[in-house]
């Protein structure tokens, strides 16, 4: 335990140096959304407390970077008592359940909101708390569905999800780090907290606030798949190359279009007006013709430096490689582990995230027991009677 403390007061000086230094978060372990609005709060200098289920073998979290865990039985009243006493000494609660599923537990916001008046009680669920589909469960399709968005994705035939990252992470887990952001600058004002009713649904639209918005000006008139932004432009897609890799065009201006018909060497005279919708079909397959013609790497020496806006589609295993990439240091690398840089990047107090292991279950759980003031015999009991549970982290991490 020793050792860990100091590990972690080596890390608070680093801590310190960024924008949400002093804040304690609660995460209450759940699945994607709620574990990536506490990494972004732990890159950005929060100190996040994981709270685990005792008896898990293992953490399914992938986003637990600069986290520690603690391992609570919610099941039994001392786990309980211990969260609220947790809650009482923090600025922020995650928590990821259902409608109604803290109320069973006597940890709702109207009990923790008074021990705690300070308190940032962020509730993050797919459909919200109120309404008919409130305590049905659901995954990033079923929010992005009824938010109206899917069904403006993907080319003609069926709508198609662009994986799980719209209502999930956009939609999910980064609205909710805003909402926990403005919560805490407003309590700077009221000395208060508040509760942060986040829901997928309403956060996937409100990130695309610009479908409503445009179809004013006619950029979806046309079915699904066949407009200007949807893949139905020739000039804003992707194509494939000769070595089987892909390039990605926006070329929309009539500038930078003039700059990707002349870098594919074809005649502009021989092509059809850039706008003429019936025309877009022949002029793709124009296009993918020219871009069949040479390797990824022939086309990056043709576009790259100029304003054509034609880049290489890079996997994910290369997008660190790239020389914008890397020299902007876009991507972190440590321990053989590869993975965004946490942005934005902020001048004076940028993010400064640890090393990008997470914790085991219950790593932390006698470090913040003995913080929170339990004595050496009261931890035992605990330990005793499966209220917590405390495990060493696992050797390969």
């Amino acid at each position: 335990m020793e050792r860990d403390i100091i590990l972690w007061v080596l890390l608070g000086v680093a801590v310190k140096l960024m924008a949400l230094a002093g804040v304690r978060v609660i995460e209450l372990a759940g699945l994607a959304p709620a574990p990536f609005c506490g990494m972004i709060l732990a890159d950005f200098g929060a100190r996040v407390i994981r709270v685990d289920r005792t008896k898990a073998a293992m953490s399914m979290d992938t986003q637990a970077r600069g986290k520690q865990s603690v391992a609570l039985n919610l099941k039994q009243p001392q786990g309980v008592a211990l969260l609220r006493r947790l809650c009482a000494q923090s600025d922020v609660l995650i928590e990821p359940f259902r409608k109604g599923v803290m109320e069973k537990l006597g940890l709702g916001p109207d009990v923790l909101l008074q021990e705690n008046p300070r308190l940032v009680y962020a509730r993050l669920t797919g459909f919200g708390q109120s309404g008919p589909y409130a305590s049905s469960a659901g995954h990033d399709i079923n929010y992005l569905a009824i938010s109206g968005v899917l069904s403006m994705l993907g080319g003609r035939g069926a709508p198609q999800p662009p994986i799980n990252l719209l209502a999930d992470f956009a939609g999910g887990g980064l609205m909710c780090a805003l909402g926990i952001s403005l919560a805490l600058l407003e309590r700077h004002a009221s000395g208060r907290g508040q509760v942060i009713d986040t829901s997928m649904v309403e956060g996937a639209a409100y990130v695309s606030s610009f479908l409503w918005k445009s179809r004013a000006v006619g950029l979806w008139n046309r079915p699904r798949g066949e407009n200007l932004l949807d893949g139905g432009a020739p000039f804003y897609g992707t194509y494939r190359t000769s070595d089987g890799k892909y390039m990605a065009v926006g070329a929309i201006e009539p500038q930078f279009y003039d700059l990707l018909v002349q870098g594919l060497g074809l005649d502009a005279a021989t092509l059809p007006p850039q706008m003429s919708f019936s025309d877009w079909p022949a002029v793709r397959a124009e296009f993918a013709r020219a871009f069949g013609g040479r390797t990824q790497e022939e086309w990056c020496g043709v576009f790259d430096g100029t304003d054509a806006c034609v880049t290489p589609v890079l996997p994910l295993d290369q997008a660190h490689t790239h020389p914008h990439n890397r020299l902007r240091g876009s991507f972190l690398q440590e321990g053989g582990e590869v993975s965004p840089r946490p942005a934005p990047v902020l001048s004076r107090t940028p993010a400064a995230p640890p090393p990008a292991r997470g914790p085991a279950v219950g790593e932390h759980t006698l470090l913040i027991l003995q913080e929170l003031g339990y004595s050496p015999a009261q931890v035992q009991e605990l330990l005793h009677c499966g209220a917590v549970e405390s495990h060493k982290p696992n050797a390969r991490l």
